[in-house]
C-alpha cells in the first residue's frame, strides 16, 4: 500500500522533526506531510508514517517516536530522536532518491549518521548542552532552525504550521549540501589515491583540480605529504594540510618571509618569477603557472629541513 500521509506533531517543532520530514517527503514525494496531535491521525495504518509522536518505536507499524521511557537507544547506547531513527530506516533509500552511486550509499549513509544526525539526536535528548559548541551555539543548525519559529506575541492560529512550511526548503537545503559534499568526498577519494601513489616519497602532492582530499591521506596514511599544489582558474595555488579538520594547525607552513605579501614583494622575497600571493597565515599560496608553483612548494619543503 502507497504512503499516503507523513504525520508529526503540531505546535512547536525542533530540528529532528523538521530534518525527518525533509528526508521522507523526498522518499515519499506524493504523501501529504501533516503536523496534527488528533488521536485519529496518531493511529499507525500501512499508508502512514507517523514521527516525533505517538509515544512508540515500531518500525513495522510506521511509527517513529523517541519520548516513550525508555525511549530507542542506538548500538552503542546512545539515544536516537526522530531523526536518526527516520535516517536509520529511511536514509539509504533516500540517498537512491538523491542519486548518490549505489557503491557509495553505505558508507554515505554512516558518514552523515555519525556527523549529522547524531548530534541532531544528541542534542535533542539533552544528552549534551548547547554550550558544548561555546560562543558558536546560537549558530549551530538545531538554534537556527528553532530561530525560524513564530516569536511568541505572534497570534495567528496558522502561526506554527507557517513557520514549520518555511523552514522545511531551509532545513532541506542543508541536508542536501552536507550530502552532495559527501558524494563529492567519495568521488574525489580515488583521484587523490591515485595522486598519493604517483608522488610517491615526495613531500608534495600534486592533484588535478581543487577537491577533498583529507579522508584519502588519513586512507593511504600519507603522513610524509606536507604541501598539496592544483590548478585554479589561471593560476595555480599552493596549500598546506591541515593537522585535522577541527583546527588550523597544519603539517607545515608555508615560509614566514612570504607572509602576507603579495606579486612583486613577494616574487622578491621568495626569489620565484611569477609568485602572486601568501596568505598572511601562511596557509595558502597562489602563482601565475605550474612551474612557479612547483619551485614555491619545493623551497616550502626546503624552509622546513
Amino acid at each position: 500500500m502507497p504512503i499516503t500521509h507523513l504525520v508529526t506533531h503540531s505546535g512547536g517543532f525542533h530540528a529532528d522533526e523538521l530534518l525527518s520530514s525533509v528526508v521522507l517527503t523526498h522518499v515519499f514525494p506524493e504523501a501529504e506531510l501533516r503536523r496534527s496531535r488528533d488521536r485519529q491521525w496518531l493511529v499507525p495504518s500501512a499508508d502512514k508514517i507517523i514521527f516525533d509522536v505517538g509515544g512508540a518505536y515500531d518500525a513495522k507499524a510506521q511509527i517513529f517516536d523517541h519520548h516513550q521511557r525508555p525511549g530507542p537507544l542506538r548500538s552503542d547506547g546512545q539515544p536516537f530522536s526522530s531523526f536518526g531513527l527516520i535516517w536509520a530506516h529511511y536514509g539509504r533509500t533516500y540517498l537512491a532518491a538523491m542519486e548518490v552511486p549505489a557503491h557509495d550509499i553505505e558508507d554515505i549513509h554512516t558518514a552523515f549518521d555519525t556527523k549529522f544526525a547524531l548530534p541532531i539526536d544528541l542534542l535533542d535528548n539533552g544528552a549534551i548542552e548547547p554550550s558544548v559548541a561555546g560562543s558558536l551555539s546560537v549558530l549551530s543548525l538545531p538554534a537556527l532552525l528553532g530561530s525560524l519559529q513564530p516569536v511568541f506575541d505572534d497570534t495567528s492560529p496558522t502561526a506554527a504550521d507557517d513557520a514549520f512550511f518555511t523552514a522545511l526548503p531551509i532545513a532541506r537545503s542543508f541536508i542536501e549540501a552536507f550530502i552532495r559534499n559527501l558524494a563529492a568526498k567519495a568521488r574525489a577519494r580515488s583521484i587523490v589515491l591515485e595522486a598519493i601513489a604517483k608522488a610517491g616519497a615526495s613531500p608534495i602532492l600534486e592533484l588535478p583540480m581543487g577537491m577533498p582530499y583529507r579522508s584519502a591521506l588519513e586512507q593511504a596514511k600519507a603522513d610524509h605529504l606536507l604541501f598539496v599544489v592544483n590548478p585554479r582558474g589561471d593560476d595555480w595555488t599552493l596549500n598546506g594540510i591541515k593537522l585535522s579538520d577541527d583546527t588550523f594547525e597544519q603539517r607545515a607552513d608555508l615560509p614566514a618571509a612570504w607572509a602576507g605579501l603579495t606579486d612583486e614583494a613577494l616574487e622578491e622575497a621568495s626569489g620565484i618569477k611569477g609568485a602572486k600571493f601568501c596568505h598572511n597565515a601562511r596557509f595558502i599560496a597562489v602563482a601565475n603557472s605550474r612551474d612557479a608553483i612547483m619551485e614555491m612548494a619545493q623551497r616550502a619543503v626546503n624552509a622546513i629541513r
